[in-house]
């Protein structure tokens, strides 16, 4: 649906055929291509004014392009309307049964807990995500490391699948006209065992992360639980 903001919406299969391939041609057999399935842009009905149906048929649309292109599994991110996941969900699981669906969503921090800015706490995302079909359910974006260590520590009390964190690198801070993110490999990598230790299963980096991020996380890994790949 974000598409059609920008006339592009007959080109939803080409777009997201490009992009696998892109991925594909980058990553080798080196890695995994996760195909990334985030928020239409619209708010459901009766908050907003798109109806449900339409929404589900934007996403399976998605998904069937994606997984006709060659992706390994889905990304269902940076979530903040249960609903709306859900729907990208089930769409994913209705194109390409076979693929994992990874589902996360993004909360705040608020005296009462973690909840999501639509008002979902993270009991409520597990077992919403779940039912859906994702075969993995997290969080990612809205935080630095630190407080996606204490966020994890919910997920492991709620969660009945793996469970899946791709932290920010920290909080954005505005340095001279510039927007930098100030948590640095070395930082992020220190608080991976943490996360490890409450039975995290896929630790990833959301935004300000770069390749070194990962790298620097991938070895603590590594050191961790042994090196893995992808084949």
């Amino acid at each position: 649906m974000n598409l059609r903001r920008h006339a592009l919406d007959d080109r939803t299969e080409e777009i997201n055929r490009n992009a696998v391939q892109a991925v594909r041609e980058a990553a080798g057999d080196r890695a995994y291509v996760s195909a990334s399935m985030g928020p239409c842009g619209a708010i459901l009905k009766p908050y907003g004014d798109v109806e449900e149906e339409e929404v589900y048929a934007s996403f399976l649309r998605q998904a069937r392009a994606l997984a006709e292109a060659g992706s390994n599994l889905f990304c269902v991110e940076t979530m903040s309307d249960l609903r709306e996941a859900v729907l990208a969900v089930r769409a994913a699981k209705t194109a390409a049964p076979e693929l994992p669906v990874v589902a996360t969503m993004t909360f705040e921090s608020t005296p009462r807990g973690f909840y999501t800015i639509m008002g979902t706490g993270v009991e409520a995302a597990c077992s919403g995500l779940e039912e859906a079909g994702a075969d993995l359910v997290g969080t990612n974006c809205g935080f630095g490391i630190e407080t996606m260590v204490e966020l994890a520590g919910v997920f492991a009390l709620h969660a009945a699948v793996p469970v899946v964190v791709q932290s920010n690198a920290g909080i954005p801070e505005n340095r001279g006209g510039e927007v930098v993110y100030p948590e640095s490999p070395a930082f992020m990598a220190d608080h991976v065992p943490a996360l490890i230790a409450l039975g995290v299963a896929v630790v990833g980096g959301c935004c300000g992360t770069t390749p070194e991020h990962i790298r620097a996380i991938r070895r603590v890994v590594d050191a961790t639980q042994g090196p893995s790949s992808p084949g």
